[in-house]
């Protein structure tokens, strides 16, 4: 019965890691299902492994599919004659991202992306701006088992 609250655990570290721990105790409170600290923690620090896993080393792919698929609305629309509205390219989150990454450096982006923009996201961020770099996928395991750690220790204090 425990493995429904595993993949759910899993779910919730694949997707945002951030609330992950939390949102798991907090549903477990509302069941009879107890789970112990090693049980939480693995469940989502393996969904936010395997998803950062995935989107870090195929960032590159995905950038690149991105990049085609908007070069083909374009062309589409002009082989149509219908006006195109390229895609703002300076968001005012793009922004933010560049001013974190040139104030705070490889340490505080690789620990701060994930958890604030998602693990998808962040992974991807990650592997944009210092992906030349060896110690960035690991310093984003890293911090991302420090921060599952810590919360995860927490929620066990606080509803426990």
């Amino acid at each position: 019965m425990k493995w429904g609250w595993y993949l759910y655990g899993f779910g919730l570290g694949t997707i945002k890691y951030l609330p992950a721990q939390w949102l798991l105790v907090m549903s477990l409170n509302s069941s009879d299902t107890k789970l112990n600290f090693i049980e939480i923690f693995l469940s989502t620090y393996i969904g936010a492994l395997v998803c950062m896993t995935v989107f870090y080393f195929g960032s590159e792919f995905f950038i690149e599919r991105s990049l085609k698929k908007n070069k083909l609305k374009e062309a589409e629309a002009l082989s149509k004659n219908l006006p195109f509205e390229a895609k703002r390219k300076f968001t005012r989150i793009n922004k933010l991202i560049v001013k974190v990454r040139r104030s705070l450096g490889i340490y505080a982006f690789t620990f701060l992306a994930p958890l604030f923009l998602s693990i998808p996201l962040g992974s991807i961020a990650c592997a944009k701006f210092y992906g030349h770099y060896k110690k960035t996928f690991v310093l984003m395991v890293l911090f991302m088992g420090i921060y599952g750690f810590v919360m995860t220790l927490a929620m066990m204090m606080i509803y426990e």
